[in-house]
């Protein structure tokens, strides 16, 4: 099989199912080896199985494509080292890495419970971290080694994250999380021969299936564009993991159906100096003037 990723190797997590297992397969046609991760848990992260990531396996062997699986916990510490290792023992190396795996505990904060809090800070934030810090480790001794590296990692953030979506503080500051640390690991790496960007993508899967998305989507003709299908979201991914994206990181892509758009993060807006520390009783005739001359902050309609 060849295309533009042609012999790269890659890993993809949460790759079972939806968007992940859409990413595997574009990767694999456009020619890369792939290791498919996941654990095979429910939408909340509980439970496992070794059945989608060896189904995954299975489809990209079956096209004429290179892959093996992986079960690891990308949380897990060992088990993100695992991971890394997996690909460079099975493919001799790595070359992206798709940070996608994640899960939902859906609540309102007054509702919340610590658990519901820390499953999804440490699938989706320590998720991303794990498999990144590995993977940047490994490819910094390769610089170290007078190699050179045109490595890429894509990390999954959320519109719920840089946005807001109510019910889903736990959710939403992971994925806020997740693009600020794109950011600043786009910084830092870039001199092993790295880029990092992120994707918030929008697509019927069976973690949005109970969300605005699902109640949106309507049967499709089989002759008809589905913009709701998770596979409209690999084809940036999979650019974003060829050599052809060399000039491009630090930034994250809305991406869903047939439209793809750059996020803008935080500036500076309005700004008012005094010149001397601030009395907190003149502030009144301040602060609300500021936020009337402000963009209000996006929906997330972005």
């Amino acid at each position: 099989m060849s295309g533009i990723c042609e012999g790269r190797v890659v890993i993809v997590t949460g790759a079972g199912r939806g968007i992940g297992r859409a990413h595997a397969l574009e990767f694999a046609r456009q020619g890369a080896k792939v290791v498919v991760n996941d654990l095979g848990a429910e939408v909340d992260g509980t439970g496992s199985s070794t059945g989608p990531a060896g189904e995954v396996v299975d489809e990209i062997r079956a096209m004429g494509g290179e892959a093996v699986a992986n079960g690891d916990d990308v949380s897990d510490w060992e088990g993100a080292q695992n991971l890394v290792n997996t690909a460079i023992e099975s493919f001799g190396g790595l070359d992206v890495l798709v940070n996608n795996a994640g899960i939902l505990r859906d609540r309102m904060l007054v509702n919340m419970t610590d658990e519901e809090w820390d499953a999804v800070i440490r699938v989706h934030l320590r998720g991303t971290f794990a498999p990144t810090r590995w993977a940047a480790t490994y490819w910094r001794e390769r610089t170290k080694a007078g190699e050179t590296n045109h490595a890429r990692i894509i990390n999954t953030s959320s519109t719920s994250g840089i946005f807001g979506n109510p019910g889903q503080t736990n959710y939403g500051a992971a994925k806020a999380g997740i693009a600020a640390f794109t950011i600043i690991a786009a910084q830092e790496l870039a001199r092993y021969g790295v880029t990092v960007n992120g994707i918030a993508p929008g697509a019927l899967t069976r973690m949005t299936q109970g969300l605005g998305m699902g109640q949106r989507a309507r049967e499709v003709k089989p002759d008809e564009f589905d913009r709701f299908a998770p596979e409209n979201i690999a084809p940036l991914v999979v650019w974003l993991g060829s050599e052809q994206s060399k000039e491009v990181t630090g930034r994250v892509f809305l991406v869903s159906g047939d439209t793809i758009s750059v996020a803008e993060g935080w500036r500076r807006g309005p700004t008012a100096r005094k010149g001397d520390r601030w009395d907190p009783a003149e502030l009144g005739g301040v602060v609300p003037g500021l936020v009337e001359q402000a963009a209000p902050n996006a929906t997330m309609a972005g």
